[in-house]
Formats: structure tokens, sequence, C-alpha cells
């Protein structure tokens, strides 16, 4: 895997690329409609702007003085970024606000202190002005990096994200992998099918499972994937960063809540993916103020156990799933994995097979995996 920034709070500048994908075979489904125009990150903005390097110097020092302020405050608050952390962060910064032509030049002088050329003109990818509001913003009011410059990292993509979206994690990740190394490579009829990634957010698992399908593909003939999600905002997001990457008739985001949009494939299904809310109600409060006060409660509260969006999932994924389509969900940990397991056990005897749990890359039992019977 890719991993331009590993921090968990990341984003930078990529390259708009796009992988070449067959064209699968196409149905009567249509897309839905988006009634929210999604922001664009920073990255991809013209360099519309300018200010001087004695500007921009004057605004660095200024920013890299409020990120060492902070100190380990907020790791001792709720285990939030430290000064070490945020001054990174605003090396990034700078990478995606710099027009790209100069970039290295200019940052080498900011690191070193040159003051050769003061009022050389600098070209930005945004007003100097609104850099010093959203750096204030990350700091004193904990706006999720990510959010700051509109994209996250994830695997081998660049994912636009925005507020109203959940911010993909890199544990997530691990879903794709069991799509490649336990589903595609036990059952490779199963890249030819029709998938789901529900709850889609930025639309990141649909868009790695649509490019997992087009690599395990015979001939002409690969899968698509339906994405479903009710926030208007993610539903937004997703379409982009599908048509971003060239995937628009590969991926299809639809607006609803879990199965409710895939009557039209009940039963044919070859695979259902989901990373759902899971944190329990009680918890929320207790969460980084990153993740609590800014990202959706839509896409974490789970309610009272944190289990009822998983349970529903398991309850549809029964009738969904084709005879040998496969099943991945993310949850809490161990204690959800367990109770799960269980409830499959004990609620769908006889539905599927070879169920398994999945640790994360922490070792936490965190994936709950199966095949329809």
């Amino acid at each position: 895997m890719l991993k331009l920034r590993s921090s968990g709070l990341s984003c930078g500048v990529c390259a708009n690329f796009q992988i070449p994908i067959p064209r699968c075979f196409m149905n009567s489904i249509t897309t839905s409609s988006i009634d929210v125009k999604p922001k664009v990150p920073l990255y991809l903005s013209p360099p519309s702007f300018s200010a001087s390097l004695s500007e921009l110097t004057k605004w660095h020092k200024w920013a890299k003085n409020l990120a060492s302020s902070v100190g380990s405050s907020f790791i001792n608050l709720d285990n939030g970024p430290d000064s070490t952390l945020l001054r990174r962060e605003l090396n990034w910064l700078l990478q995606d606000l710099i027009e790209l032509q100069h970039r290295s030049v200019i940052l080498s002088r900011l690191e070193s202190g040159n003051n050769e050329n003061p009022d050389v003109r600098v070209a930005l990818r945004a007003p100097l002005e609104e850099m010093y509001c959203v750096w204030r913003q990350r700091i004193e009011k904990r706006r999720p990096f990510q959010y700051v410059v509109g994209c996250e990292h994830w695997r081998d993509l660049v994912l636009s994200v925005q507020e109203g979206v959940l911010i993909p994690r890199p544990e997530t990740e691990v879903i794709i992998d069991l799509v490649e190394g336990v589903a595609l490579n036990n059952a490779p009829e199963l890249a030819q099918g029709f998938w789901a990634d529900l709850g889609t957010g930025s639309g990141a698992i649909a868009i790695a499972t649509a490019r997992a399908l087009a690599t395990h593909a015979h001939g002409d003939a690969c899968g698509r994937v339906i994405a479903t999600d009710l926030s208007p905002v993610a539903v937004a997001v997703a379409t982009s960063n599908v048509q971003r990457y060239g995937l628009q008739d590969v991926v299809e985001v639809r607006k609803g809540s879990w199965f409710e949009p895939l009557k039209d494939v009940q039963g044919k299904l070859a695979g259902v993916l989901s990373n759902p809310p899971y944190i329990p109600s009680g918890d929320i409060s207790g969460l980084q103020a990153e993740v609590g006060q800014h990202e959706p409660i839509l896409a974490l509260d789970g309610g009272i156990s944190g289990t009822n969006d998983l349970l529903h999932l398991i309850d549809g994924v029964a009738s969904m799933l084709k005879p040998g389509g496969f099943f991945a969900f993310e949850t809490n940990g161990e204690k959800q994995c367990k109770f799960l397991v269980e409830y499959i056990e004990n609620e769908k005897p006889g539905s599927f097979r070879d169920m398994n749990i999945v640790s994360d890359f922490a070792g936490i039992q965190r994936f709950v995996m199966g095949f329809r019977r």
C-alpha cells in the first residue's frame, strides 16, 4: 500500500491520476440526483492568488508558533495531536497551498529563514488572509486537518472530504484486502457481479473495490459497485471522487438508507461491504475533539451498544446476497465482533459459511466477514 502521509491526520499534494478501467456491462440503474455541490480540495484549486515572500514568511512563523504553543495539551485532554504532528501538518498545508512550479524553492527558503528578495511574489491556491483563519480553526477549534485541506490519502487514493463526510481511516483499508485476498481469490467469479458499499461517505470503499474488481476481471466483463448513503453531502462528495477517478461507468452512488436504494438487485449482490456507525452513544462525548465535535454524528453513533446498524446490515445481507456472495463489516472491536458472530449463528442458522473475525493493523479484532450459503 502506498502511504503518502501516515499520521492518520493526513492529506496533501497528489496528481489527479486515473487508471485504465474496462467498460463494464451496463444496466437500467440511473444515478441519484445530487443536491449539494462538493468543495474543491486545496491541492486541486488553481493558483489564482499571491503573496510576497515576506508576507508568507510572516504567516508561516505565526502558524508555527501557534502549533508549538499546543505542546502535549491535546494529548492529555483527549489523545489529540501534539505540536510535532501539528507542525508536520503545517508543512503539508504549505505543500498544498503553494503553486507547484516553485514550491520546493519556497519551502526551502521558509525553513532556512532566507530573507533574500522578500518582495518576490509567490503564487498560492488560496488567499493568505484565509490561511490565518483556517489554521486558527485547526488549532483553536480542533477542526480536522482533512477538512482544512479538503482531502485524505487512503490506500493509493486521494479522496475529497469535507464537513458532513466521515474521514476514511487507515484501518478500513483492511476491507479491501479482504475483498482481494479472501473473496476474489477464493471465488473469482465474484469479480463480475454487483457489489454494494453501504454508508459510502467519501466513496473510499466503493472506489477501491471497483479497482480491485477490474484487476481480477476476465476479458471485458467486470463487476460493478453501487454505493449508498443517506447524507446528500456524502452522495455529492462520493460522486465527485468517483468521477475524478474515471469510474462513473463502474461505480454508481445512490441516495438512501442502507439497503433501501437496492431493491432492484435484491438477492443478486456478489458482495456487501460497510463501515457503519458503531460507536456506543455514551462514548461519543469522550471522542477526540476532531472526531466528536466535527465529523458527522450520523456516521459515528451506533446506538446504545453501538450495534444498531450492524444488526440491520446482518439482517439485510442475508436476503441481499446471492448464494456464494461475500460480506465484510467493520466494527468497534472484539466485543462487537463476537456479538455479531453469535447473532448470525443463533438468528441466521445455515445462512452463512466461512465466517471469520479479522484484526486491523493494530491487532484489534475489527472486522466480521463471511459468505452466503
